[in-house]
């Protein structure tokens, strides 16, 4: 349900060319893609990308003890050293005016991931900041499922 205006309807055409982009990013898996999009989702407060995400991340076979404890994630032991780097660098780029993009997460990434793969996750990323801000924006909120 969206509360103010129906920004799908009034340029799909550019909603739809955002949504094709996801498509051009396929190696990032679907499982990583989903914790990054729900934890970006959650530091921004977009429960409409919340639910959204947790549904896909469920689909791609991801735990439901992973996705309660992915706001603690440094705190368990369910991640890999490769997810904590992602998850490290998504936190930053998700708050770049307060901390910045510290060149030792960056370097982490380098670790574990290919230069396309740095460069696909931090375009998911920023298209996930900017899904938030149109969902927030517009009361995009989900809609009852039980």
């Amino acid at each position: 349900m969206i509360e103010r205006l129906d920004y799908v309807s009034i340029n799909g055409p550019a909603i739809a060319s955002m949504a094709k982009a996801k498509k051009d990013m396929p190696s990032i898996n679907e499982k990583l893609r989903a914790i990054i999009e729900i934890r970006i989702s959650q530091i921004n407060g977009c429960s409409y990308c919340v639910d959204l995400h947790t549904t896909e991340a469920r689909t791609a076979g991801e735990f439901q003890q992973r996705l309660d404890c992915l706001t603690v994630w440094r705190e368990v032991p369910f991640f890999d050293d490769a997810e904590k780097a992602a998850l490290a660098w998504a936190e930053a780029v998700t708050l770049i005016s307060d901390r910045g993009a510290p060149q030792s997460l960056f370097d982490a990434l380098g670790e574990h991931y290919s230069e396309k793969q740095i460069v696909d996750l931090t375009l998911i990323i920023s298209q996930m900041n900017a899904w938030n801000r149109l969902a927030i924006g517009f009361g995009h909120l989900p809609d009852p499922r039980g």
